[in-house]
């Protein structure tokens, strides 16, 4: 007797079909939340895992969801194409929604440009024209007296080098974002960073004299940066917020603040000291394990 082509397949060729599979995919590791299938060639793929068992052990995802166990949670990722993972056992507590913090103390690029723009001025305001009696001093000069006095002999200007050399004109060199004489401190030490990091080709986080030089000619244009949050880009200035934290573009780094959800700082966290050395406070790659909770980020120059 024949089998009708159009009923249901004969246990044996059920059977037939799990072995086969069963030895196809023998040496295949799928990971959570997916299974081996075998494709009409006869290979073995990952796909999402079509029922998971009924057995119930609540789990909380870190998108704040209740699942029925660990392989609805996985299953759920694999189908949504988003990074869950286990926050922990049993279902989600609410959570208390806490206003971020203020935004962060930051050098933004208008502000860098400012202070840049700033010296350069001092700096031509002291060129001597050549007179009738003696040699006067050029522009390449003026910045080569002045590295040779701050540096320590290391023929390198580090930031705190730097800074010491831009506060020689407190008056010209006064950012005017802030009115508070310590944020106008700090917020010159960050960009003094920004400075040096606009023109450090070797990435020492100092500045050889040529370096120095290319930093305060007056005719090099400085380079516009954009922060990247997963595949789009953002100009600076640009805000986001990270869990309890505020993160603005600043000069091509997402920067955050540091705090926890009931407002204290995070242990280990930087602060601002008073002569405004800091650097940023915060970059979100530090904050990795956050991040991955809500939104990827990375920094690049476009």
């Amino acid at each position: 007797m024949v089998a009708n082509e159009c009923g249901p397949p004969s246990q044996d060729l059920v059977q037939e079909e799990l072995k086969s599979k069963s030895k196809v995919c023998a040496n295949v590791f799928c990971g959570a939340g997916r299974e081996c299938a075998v494709t009409e060639k006869g290979e073995p793929t990952c796909l999402c895992i079509e029922q998971c068992k009924p057995h119930k052990r609540p789990v909380c995802g870190s998108n704040g969801k209740t699942y029925l166990n660990h392989c609805e949670l996985h299953r759920d990722a694999c189908l949504t194409g988003s990074k869950i993972q286990v926050d922990y056992d049993g279902h989600c507590k609410e959570k208390k929604h806490t206003r971020p913090s203020a935004s962060p103390v930051v050098c933004y690029q208008s502000n860098r440009d400012e202070l840049r723009q700033r010296i350069i001025q001092w700096l031509e305001a002291e060129i001597i024209p050549d007179g009738w009696f003696s040699k006067g001093s050029n522009y390449s000069e003026i910045l080569d007296k002045y590295f040779k006095n701050f540096d320590n002999g290391d023929a390198r200007l580090d930031s705190n080098e730097f800074l010491k050399f831009v506060e020689q004109n407190e008056t010209a060199v006064n950012i005017t974002t802030y009115a508070d004489q310590e944020n106008n401190k700090l917020l010159r030490g960050l960009c003094v960073d920004a400075l040096i990091e606009l023109s450090d080709e070797d990435a020492d986080g100092k500045l050889g004299f040529q370096e120095f030089l290319r930093c305060l000619n007056p005719y090099f244009n400085p380079p516009a940066k954009k922060c990247a949050l997963e595949d789009e880009s953002y100009a600076d200035g640009a805000e986001t917020e990270v869990d309890c934290n505020r993160c603005v573009c600043a000069c091509g780094n997402w920067v955050c603040t540091a705090m926890t959800c009931d407002g204290k700082n995070q242990k280990g966290s930087q602060t601002h000291t008073e002569e405004g050395k800091t650097r940023y406070v915060q970059e979100l790659p530090k904050h990795q394990e956050t991040a991955e909770k809500t939104k990827r980020m990375s920094t690049k120059e476009i």
